[in-house]
């Protein structure tokens, strides 16, 4: 099991919701545990290939270009198999509206068109813009007002037209 593998499996669990996991091999254990904002890693035997992992390791989003506007790939929902989810492309604080005293982008019931303007993202003082890449019906927005979000989190669920 090389690096590659463990964190294809750490990915994996965090995105899975479990708590632990433990897997143990012929020449390895790895445990895994989540709840707090970072996977936690303990690994016993073949210490000498685990030596040069740097420790610990950590999920985090690609830097992402300040100047270039940011969007999401529709990703299907396994709720609804019709409806498509709207994911955050990077780690930060979530906005539903320009500034405090400006409307809200969008609302439950809004008919949007691809490349509207569906929140904004706060990542290192800059406000990226999060636009649709389909039209529909925004069906169920998943995130609060100023909320933390992470990399991959479902923003919003939409009935494409």
């Amino acid at each position: 099991m090389d690096i590659k593998d463990i964190q294809n499996l750490i990915k994996f669990v965090a995105k899975s919701g479990a708590q632990e996991v433990k897997l143990e091999m012929e020449d390895i254990k790895i445990t895994i545990k989540t709840g707090s904002d970072q996977p936690q890693i303990e690994t016993t035997g073949i210490v000498q290939q685990l030596q040069a992992v740097p420790a610990p390791v950590q999920l985090q989003a690609p830097p992402v270009a300040p100047a270039a506007p940011v969007s999401e790939a529709p990703v299907v929902s396994s709720e609804e198999d019709h409806y498509i989810t709207i994911k955050s492309p990077i780690i930060g604080t979530f906005y539903r509206k320009a500034a405090p005293d400006k409307p809200n982008f969008i609302e439950v019931g809004n008919t949007i068109a691809e490349g509207d303007v569906l929140c904004v993202i706060e990542a290192m003082k800059l406000f990226n813009e999060i636009e649709s890449e389909v039209s529909g019906t925004i069906v169920k927005i998943l995130v609060d007002d100023a909320s933390p979000v992470e990399f991959d989190q479902p923003l919003f669920v939409i009935n494409p037209s």
